[in-house]
């Protein structure tokens, strides 16, 4: 009797444990659901959406108002056919010289290869300032990420060159000025602090004159124009500056050193300009 109830236990005891392992096992059945992981990525691809539209509407591009583009004679030339018609008409219409304007055009865009006037039409180096609700671009200049203007057409920033000059009262006495005296023109625009560059007039009259550009202003003004030899100096030989020159390239050229270069032109930096005159013996 004993020995059946022993026995009973032990059934019962192995009954008891066989059901708490299933109750265990029945917890963790098919219907379990961990906590999913999409609201992190969709933040994460939220953020990265948003980082890649950020970039778009502000991305930058590098640009220069005075560029220092290399072009070649013919880019400049077809240039002048392009624009010198736009600036003939602004002569007539609000009194700058044609050779300004297109002495400028070439300096400031690089006779239109530069990325300012390539990408933003922008021909004059022109920034926004206050008055300009118009589309714009930026870029590192005097300082860091500036407003420059930019336009449909070429033509549109040879018009508001124009508004430009005429609608800010340092300018005024420019127009006071023979507008056959493109000289004079230069040295004023560079007085009334159009650019920073030191050099601008000087730059400005040498393409002027290399490419007898004023004979556009005698065009308009009806008079006859007589072509202008560049000056040289006595016992100096003098070379201009053309595509892909640096001052290492001259001075192997004519066999002098660079320093003599610079002491010879009075250059305190490496940087050259298409259509500048050095001194070279």
């Amino acid at each position: 009797m004993i020995r059946k109830l022993a026995l009973l236990f032990v059934v019962l005891l192995v009954a008891s444990c066989n059901s708490r392992r299933v109750v265990i096992q029945t917890s963790r059945s098919g219907k379990y659901n961990p906590q999913p992981t999409v609201v992190i990525k969709k933040s994460e691809d939220n953020n990265a959406r948003t980082s890649s539209n950020s970039n778009n509407t502000s991305k930058t591009e590098i640009l220069e108002a005075t560029t220092r583009v290399k072009v070649t004679t013919e880019i400049v030339l077809a240039y002048i056919s392009q624009y010198k018609d736009i600036a003939k008409n602004n002569m007539k219409q609000f009194g700058i010289p044609s050779s300004i304007c297109l002495g400028q055009g070439i300096l400031e865009s690089g006779a239109g290869t530069g990325p300012l006037s390539s990408l933003a039409n922008n021909h004059f180096g022109i920034k926004c300032h206050q008055d300009w609700a118009g589309p714009s671009v930026k870029y590192d200049d005097d300082s860091a990420q500036e407003c420059f203007r930019k336009y449909d057409q070429a033509g549109e920033s040879y018009n508001d060159h124009a508004l430009f000059l005429k609608g800010r009262k340092w300018y005024n006495p420019l127009f006071k000025l023979d507008k056959a005296d493109y000289k004079s023109w230069a040295k004023g625009l560079k007085a009334a602090g159009y650019a920073t560059d030191p050099k601008y007039s000087e730059k400005l009259i040498a393409i002027i004159e290399r490419y007898h550009l004023d004979q556009y202003d005698a065009e308009v003004l009806g008079k006859d124009y007589v072509v202008k030899s560049v000056e040289t100096k006595s016992n100096f030989k003098e070379y201009q500056v053309s595509q892909g020159d640096t001052l290492y390239s001259i001075s192997k050229k004519f066999n002098v050193s660079i320093d003599d270069l610079k002491k010879k032109n009075n250059i305190s930096d490496n940087a050259l300009s298409i259509g500048q005159n050095l001194i070279v013996e």
